[in-house]
């Protein structure tokens, strides 16, 4: 009956060791989990916040675009006037060509060398 005893008090010994030894591995299991999805929450965490920071920045550049002065400046740029300008266009002086024509100087033509050598000896 001690025998009994002994070998049921060794048995409940190593089922607590093997119900440790289980509990203690699941725990380090949670741990690699959750060291895991803390680096995935960093990761997310910086392209929300580069996310954040671009729309802040294309919002800045809309705003710049659509505002007064600089929709004013393009408008003037492009040739339109705002209500009581008066349009002035500059003439050029008379004989001038419009700027944009390009005038286009004649290309010397090229002799072969015996008719350098011909027109040399042979032309006034």
């Amino acid at each position: 009956m001690n025998f009994l005893r002994n070998s049921m008090k060794e048995i409940l010994i190593v089922l607590g060791v093997l119900i440790l030894v289980l509990v203690v591995m699941d725990y380090n299991k949670r741990i690699e989990k959750l060291t895991n999805l803390n680096e995935q929450a960093v990761m997310v965490r910086a392209q929300a916040t580069h996310a954040v920071e671009t729309q802040v920045a294309l919002q800045t550049q809309i705003a710049v675009a659509t505002s007064d002065p600089i929709t004013e400046e393009e408008a003037r740029n492009q040739g339109e006037i705002q209500e009581g300008d008066q349009l002035i266009v500059p003439l050029p002086a008379p004989g001038d060509l419009p700027p944009g024509v390009i005038v286009s100087t004649p290309v010397p033509e090229r002799l072969m060398k015996w008719e350098i050598w011909y027109a040399l000896f042979f032309e006034n």
